[in-house]
C-alpha cells in the first residue's frame, strides 16, 4: 500500500518536470555538457526523443523516476537567463529523496484491498475462535462495515481481557483485544506503515521485524566472535527495568510524529497508545512501538557514540568493545540518554564482563569466541518436552544454530541428516 502512494507521488514529480522548459539528469561520474567525455553516465533531455548518439549515451525517459530514485540522481534545472544553476544538490534533494514524513495516507487503511488482506492475516492460526468462524461465514458484511468504521473516524479500542502468563523464569501480564474490529484495524495500520517504519530503523534491531528474526542476529554475532582480527574481548550487557509498563505515551507521540504528518493516522494511532498504561504486552501493534520507542537510542549510539558492534533484541542491549573502560564510558552516556530522552530506567543488572570467560547469555544461546553454546534453560525445557514430537521439532531451530554436534547427535540425528541433504 505504501509502495503504491509514493509511485502516486513520483509520478505527480514527473508531471511537475514535464513543464519546465529544460531539464537535466546527471549520473555520478558524467559531465554535464555533451562533450566526448560524457559517456553513459550523462543524459541531456533536451534533445529529441529520436536523438542517441555516443556522447549523450541514451536518452532520458520519464519512467526512470517512476522506479525507486537512486540516492545519487542529480537533476539540474535550466535558467534561460543564467544558463544551467551550478547549485545541483539544492535541486536534488528535492527530486531524489523520499518524503522525511508521511501525509494523507488514511484512506489506504480503510480500502477494501487492504481491510481483505487485514482479515486474511488476522485470521492464522485463529479460525478455531468461534468470533472468527461467524466473521467467515459473512466476511463481506465485516469487510463493508469495517470500511464505514474507519472511513467514518468512528473506530474505539475495546475492552482488555488481562491475564497472567509465565514467560521463562518471569511472569507477565498480557492484554488480549477483541479480534473484531481490534485485531484486525491493527493488520490495516501495519500493512501500511510497517515497511516505513522499518527504514527507518538501523540494521542491528531484530526484533518482531520481517526477516530480522533472532537467528540473523546470532549468526552476525558469532561471525563478530569467531574472527580473531576484531579482537573483540568485553562485552556491555544491559536491559530496560518493566519495558512496555514504562513507556511513556508523550514520547512516543513525538516519535512517531516526526515521521507521520496526517492528523487522522495520527488520531487513530493516538487512540490505541492511550488505550491502557504503558504498551500493553499482547496487542499486535504493541511490539512496533516498542522498537520505535528504542529507535532513538538506537540512533544516538550507533551515529553519536559511533559504537561499531552494537545489537538489539526488543529491550535486550549487547555491545562488544576492546577494552573495559570504554564500555563504561558508553553505558554511562546510554543510562544518561535513556533517562533524560525516553524516561527510562536501566535495570541494576547491567554487567561489563570478558567474553571468553564467561560468555554472552543472549538470545537463548551463551556465544564465546570461536563457538556457541544453547542456553542451559532452553535444554532443561526441552528435554521435559521430549514425549511431544511437536515440541521436539520447535526446538531444532534452536539446536541447528549452536555449536552442538553431540546433542544434534543423541536428540536430533535424523532431523539433522535431513537438513544437510
Amino acid at each position: 500500500m505504501l509502495k503504491t502512494l509514493l509511485k502516486e507521488k513520483k509520478m505527480d514529480k514527473v508531471k511537475r518536470l514535464r513543464h519546465l522548459n529544460d531539464f537535466r539528469s546527471v549520473h555520478v561520474g558524467g559531465k554535464l555538457n555533451n562533450g566526448g567525455k560524457a559517456g553513459l553516465s550523462s543524459r541531456n533531455s533536451n534533445n529529441d526523443l529520436s536523438n542517441s548518439n555516443s556522447n549523450i549515451g541514451s536518452q532520458l525517459s520519464y519512467s526512470h523516476l517512476i522506479q525507486e530514485v537512486k540516492p545519487y540522481l542529480l537533476v539540474e534545472q535550466k535558467n534561460n537567463k543564467n544558463g544551467i544553476s551550478s547549485n545541483m544538490q539544492e535541486s536534488s534533494n528535492k527530486i531524489a529523496k523520499l518524503p522525511k514524513k508521511l501525509g494523507n495516507i488514511y484512506p489506504l487503511f480503510y480500502s477494501e484491498d487492504n481491510i481483505r488482506l487485514a482479515f486474511k492475516n488476522a485470521m492464522k492460526g485463529k479460525t478455531h475462535y468461534k468470533q472468527v468462524k461467524k466473521i467467515q461465514e459473512n466476511i463481506k458484511y465485516y469487510i463493508d462495515d469495517l470500511h464505514k468504521m474507519l472511513k467514518n473516524r468512528q473506530f474505539v479500542n475495546g475492552k482488555y481481557k488481562v491475564f497472567k502468563k509465565e514467560s521463562g523464569n518471569k511472569i507477565r501480564e498480557i492484554y488480549k483485544l477483541p479480534f473484531y474490529p481490534d485485531r484486525v484495524v491493527h493488520h490495516c495500520i501495519l500493512q501500511v506503515l510497517e515497511e516505513f517504519w522499518k527504514r527507518s530503523l538501523i540494521t542491528d534491531t531484530y526484533s518482531t521485524i520481517p526477516g530480522r528474526g533472532p537467528h540473523l542476529c546470532a549468526k552476525k554475532l558469532k561471525k563478530v566472535l569467531s574472527k580473531p582480527k576484531y579482537n573483540y574481548k568485553y562485552c556491555l550487557k544491559l536491559d530496560i527495568k518493566k519495558y512496555y509498563p514504562s513507556i511513556d505515551h508523550n514520547v512516543l507521540k513525538k516519535i512517531i510524529r516526526k515521521k507521520i504528518k496526517d492528523k487522522y493516522t495520527l488520531e487513530l494511532l493516538d487512540k490505541i497508545i492511550d488505550s491502557e498504561k504503558g504498551i500493553p504486552i499482547g496487542n499486535y501493534i504493541s511490539q512496533w512501538f516498542g522498537n520505535l520507542y528504542l529507535n532513538p537510542l538506537d540512533h544516538y549510539a550507533k551515529e553519536k557514540l559511533r559504537i561499531k558492534q552494537y545489537y538489539r533484541y526488543c529491550d535486550d542491549i549487547v555491545i562488544l568493545a576492546k577494552d573495559k573502560k570504554t564500555l563504561w564510558t558508553w553505558f554511562e552516556k546510554i543510562k544518561k540518554f535513556a533517562n533524560t530522552r525516553l524516561k527510562l530506567k536501566i535495570k541494576n543488572n547491567y554487567q561489563v564482563f570478558p567474553i571468553s570467560k564467561r560468555g554472552i547469555d543472549f538470545l537463548g544461546y551463551r556465544f564465546f569466541q570461536g563457538y556457541t553454546l544453547v542456553r542451559k534453560r532452553i535444554i532443561k525445557a526441552f528435554k521435559q518436552k521430549l514425549k511431544h514430537p511437536k515440541s521436539k521439532a520447535s526446538y531444532f531451530g534452536w539446536i541447528i544454530h549452536a555449536d552442538s554436534y553431540r546433542f544434534r547427535q543423541k536428540y536430533f540425528m535424523e532431523e539433522y541428516a535431513k537438513c544437510q541433504t
